[in-house]
């Protein structure tokens, strides 16, 4: 008979020793057994393992879930079960795992961080407000990044020949070198021009050797990642925004909006570049939120 309280230290003795597992690793698995092994003998009276069934470990879970566990904790709790259940039949204490069919939860997505319409323009504005040629270039990144939902680095490395401003598009190389057309806004494309016409030039060195590069700093070199993410820090603050504001947030909220205005999912898909329709899903949650949002404050019986 095979008593689950001396067969533990064996178990954890298999994983230092076969399994090579790290002291932290083992104090967890160890915890977790203890937890589980307890649960199995105060709550259904069972302390040998011949005796468990799968609805026993599914009633476990389910009091690990009811007390708030985090999906990660919970997940490594089964883990931890579903690998000593596995011991007792690799040492014949019983005939099957009746563990192996419980599902490990997946660690649900964060929700990114959004700014409202009015919180881009607030931003904007910053920008809009100075007349220093720093600003006017500031103003155009912030309008494009918005418009045309990009990443950053697809910013920084934007050139010259990837503008087709005449139709309203940008040629992007996205992620694995792949090229999409983006539809560019009539604001943003103002703002790039007016920034292309006034500011570069002066930006632009004879020396310089990246000349086909659109956005450049005030020592006609590319603009780099983090002169992007230091200016839109200052707006954030400047614009009295106390969300966690960095430059991709601006690609989040031009999906968030575009699906809020009721722009199909493929169709976002194909301008944010995502070679999978499951990672634009994530904005289709924001998007629901926001409904849920709406119907509560003016649904009359929400």
């Amino acid at each position: 008979m095979a008593q689950l309280t001396r067969i533990l230290p064996q178990y954890l003795s298999f994983l230092k020793i076969e399994k090579g597992l790290q002291s932290n690793t083992l104090v967890a698995y160890e915890h977790d057994l203890k937890r589980y092994i307890s649960f199995l003998r105060d709550s259904r009276n069972i302390e040998r393992a011949e005796t468990i069934d799968v609805h026993h470990i599914e009633a476990f879970l389910q009091e690990l879930s009811d007390i708030g566990l985090a999906v990660t904790s919970l997940a490594r709790n089964i883990s931890a079960v579903r690998s000593f259940h596995d011991f007792l039949v690799m040492e014949q204490h019983v005939n099957a795992n009746p563990a192996e069919i419980i599902e490990i939860p997946k660690a649900s997505r964060k929700l990114p961080e959004v700014l409202s319409s009015e919180e881009v323009i607030s931003m904007i504005d910053v920008f809009s407000d100075a007349n220093d040629d720093a600003s006017v270039r500031n103003k155009a990144i912030l309008e494009l990044l918005y418009s045309a939902g990009l990443r950053v680095t697809e910013l920084t490395t934007l050139k010259l020949d990837q503008l087709y401003f005449e139709i309203g598009f940008l040629r992007v190389i996205g992620k694995g070198n792949k090229e999409r057309l983006v539809p560019v806004g009539k604001q943003a494309v103002d703002a790039v021009e007016n920034y292309l016409n006034t500011v570069r030039p002066t930006f632009l060195k004879s020396s310089q050797t990246a000349k086909s590069a659109v956005f450049l700093n005030q020592r006609g070199s590319p603009l780099s990642r983090m002169s992007v993410w230091n200016f839109v820090q200052f707006a954030a603050k400047k614009a009295g925004i106390t969300k966690k504001v960095h430059p991709h947030v601006f690609r989040h909220s031009f999906a968030t909006h575009l699906l809020e205005g009721g722009a199909d999912l493929r169709s976002v898909q194909e301008m944010l570049g995502h070679v999978s329709i499951t990672t634009t899903e994530i904005y289709t949650h924001v998007d629901r939120s926001f409904l849920h949002q709406v119907h509560k404050e003016f649904h009359p019986r929400a």
